[in-house]
């Protein structure tokens, strides 16, 4: 049997050791980078791959399939500093109102200090941890919101007066534009 490649590959749940035995969203990326088969690909966002391995794990075998396409959409977009904390500061954003729909008041402030929200917001682990975690439901139009939040993701390394990885922090998306990606409905 010859060795998986990325066009034959299927995603599968968790770390796996090379592609023979699955490959996670990240663990793609990394392929498709050119990079040693990880799922840390260092091509790619922290910030963004440590959303996509918990979201990728969390996704039953249809709707993992549709990561796909992003594995390929997420290498090159490790940013500046600057970038990365514009992303976990928008990441963050959507889980507290993913939290906020769930939840009294009250309790949210014990989950956010309890899963990582008053973390460094540059800690991209607790960062998507948090993010994941938030997640009430895993149905097709939470599926189509967390896909639409990983586009604006991407596109923050390379718009907003930013030049791409080494470019400036993109301004804060303003409320309008953060209405256009709506959360845990």
């Amino acid at each position: 049997m010859s060795e998986p490649t990325f066009q034959t590959m299927r995603l599968a749940r968790g770390k796996h050791s090379s592609p023979r035995h699955g490959a996670c969203v990240m663990e793609l990326a990394s392929m498709l980078a050119g990079e040693a088969f990880t799922d840390r690909p260092k091509s790619v966002s922290p910030l963004i791959a440590a959303f996509m391995r918990g979201y990728n794990d969390l996704l039953d075998d249809l709707r993992r399939q549709d990561l796909i396409a992003y594995a390929a959409k997420v290498v090159g977009t490790s940013g500046s500093e600057a970038v990365e904390l514009a992303r976990a500061e928008r990441l963050l954003d959507w889980a507290d109102r993913c939290w906020g729909q769930r939840s009294k008041p009250r309790i949210l402030g014990g989950l956010r200090h309890h899963w990582g929200r008053h973390a460094p917001p540059t800690d991209p682990e607790n960062a998507g941890t948090y993010a994941i975690r938030s997640i009430h439901n895993s149905g097709w139009r939470l599926h189509e919101q967390a896909l639409a939040l990983i586009d604006e993701l991407i596109a923050m390394g390379t718009q907003r007066g930013g030049s791409g990885p080494s470019g400036s922090a993109p301004r804060p998306a303003t409320s309008r534009e953060r209405e256009r990606v709506p959360v845990c409905v």
